[in-house]
């Protein structure tokens, strides 16, 4: 399972280094696509992947980065009022076929998975967009890392003994701080190609903070969702690591998190 794990893992930063490395088009399809298998597996969880309710969600997903892409984020409001009235008229007109949690989830998808996933896209086209946009990863998956192994090391006190046991709350702290180190670094020796970021290695290391911080919520998240429709992964797409949401959970939160700390912090 480790080497399955690994060797999986090792392909994502591959295609990630590619795929968000080109940017533009390429990676526009990419997050229009891993929104869309993300939105299939939570959809899936509560059994209507298939269903009208879904169709509307895929459909609504899609509008929306169509919007993302010709830069109409001003009609967000629009796509969002429609999807729901459209998710309402089929709950009323087929009633009792679908119950309010799978019309609730429907509507609540759209955001979870197609809407805060766009960030990424949206982060690599601002200005130094192709050197501000890894933090996203370092972020997401530098907290991981640095949260497991201050864990392993010196942690105690568990953060969320029921929805993740081997959390805690010192490898939280750790993973933030690692994260924060890691944005720190990473300016230092990219800083000077940021034409738009007026101090680099202090906003990189508090927006990496404070993304390291929201990420792990992200995770908890996801992981409550799985346990309250009792499932041990949304998906076995990706060999070790489950379904998209699985991989992607923490980088649902990070992304916007980052695109937002960094308008601010710019």
């Amino acid at each position: 399972m480790f080497a399955t794990r690994l060797i999986s893992g090792i392909i994502l930063v591959v295609l990630a280094l590619f795929i968000v490395g080109r940017g533009g088009v390429l990676l526009f399809a990419a997050s229009v696509g891993i929104s869309c298998v993300g939105l299939f597996e939570l959809y899936r969880v509560t059994k209507m992947e298939d269903k009208l309710l879904g169709a509307v969600g895929y459909a609504a997903a899609v509008g929306y980065y169509v919007l993302v892409w010709f830069h109409q984020e001003q009609f967000v409001m629009l796509v969002a009022i429609s999807a729901l009235m459209l998710f309402m008229t089929i709950y009323a007109v087929t009633f009792p076929k679908y119950g309010t949690e799978q019309v609730t989830v429907a509507f609540f998808g759209i955001f979870y998975v197609a809407v805060m996933f766009s960030f990424l896209y949206q982060t690599r086209v601002m200005a130094d967009g192709k050197y501000l946009v890894w933090l996203i990863f370092l972020s997401s998956w530098g907290c991981d890392t640095c949260a497991y192994c201050v864990g392993m090391l010196v942690g105690k006190h568990k953060l969320a003994p029921v929805l993740s046991p081997k959390k805690s709350v010192e490898g939280a702290v750790g993973g933030a701080l690692g994260a924060a180190l890691l944005g720190f670094l990473y300016a230092t020796f990219f800083g000077n190609a940021m034409t738009e970021v007026a101090n680099p290695q202090i906003a990189c290391s508090i927006a990496c903070g404070i993304a390291a911080v929201i990420s792990q919520i992200g995770d908890l998240s996801a992981s409550a969702i799985k346990r309250n429709h009792q499932v041990k992964d949304y998906g076995n797409l990706i060999p070790g690591h489950g379904g998209v949401l699985d991989r992607f959970d923490s980088m649902l939160f990070t992304a916007p998190a980052i695109y937002f700390a960094l308008t601010f912090l710019r």
